[in-house]
């Protein structure tokens, strides 16, 4: 009986012990000796991510400072057509009612200078133009993120100055068996 306790014992050892040494889980094995530079820790989708929450700070992640004021100047530039056409709307809106109201007492700030058309109508194109500048200031916003993560993705392209273009003659043989002579151009 001992015997027999002995021999499954050893048996069930071995097969556990076999199904130790095959492991299907991959094992990760992480090389320290090598830094990691700025350009390794690089990251698109973070460069992104900071411009979109500041605009212009992708720009400073990927080191590019000098696309800061370029992002800030659009930005600025569309806010201050935003808010001169918004406030000229308003003035041009509020004659035109003034104008319309049908009380003597309103007087517009043109004095009865100008029709209620015209008014209508210059207020119309106002709000036009504060309109475009709304979509213009999107505009900037969407290209300054854009511009952040594409400049991200060229962190590691190669601008060497090894580049080199090369011309040469190129001998095929074309599809049915005759010899095709050309210019080759070579990157």
């Amino acid at each position: 009986m001992v015997v027999l306790l002995v021999l499954v014992g050893s048996t069930l050892t071995r097969v556990r012990a076999q199904d130790r040494t095959i492991d299907p889980t991959p094992v990760l094995v992480m090389d320290t000796s090598r830094v990691l530079t700025w350009k390794d820790r690089h990251s698109p989708t973070r460069a992104a991510i900071y411009s979109a929450v500041v605009p212009g700070l992708g720009q400073v992640y990927n080191r590019k400072y000098w696309k800061v004021p370029i992002v800030f100047a659009g930005l600025g530039v569309s806010y201050y057509f935003i808010d001169r056409n918004r406030s000229q709307f308003h003035r041009y809106k509020d004659a035109y009612i003034a104008i319309v109201d049908g009380d003597p007492g309103t007087v517009d700030e043109f004095n009865g200078q100008y029709s209620a058309s015209a008014v209508l109508d210059v207020a119309n194109t106002y709000r036009r133009w504060r309109d475009i500048s709304y979509i213009c200031a999107g505009l900037v916003y969407i290209l300054n993120v854009m511009d952040a993560a594409v400049d991200a993705y060229f962190v590691h392209f190669d601008v060497s100055d090894d580049l080199s273009l090369s011309f040469g003659p190129a001998v095929d043989l074309a599809a049915q068996g005759a010899l095709g002579i050309g210019l080759q151009v070579r990157l």
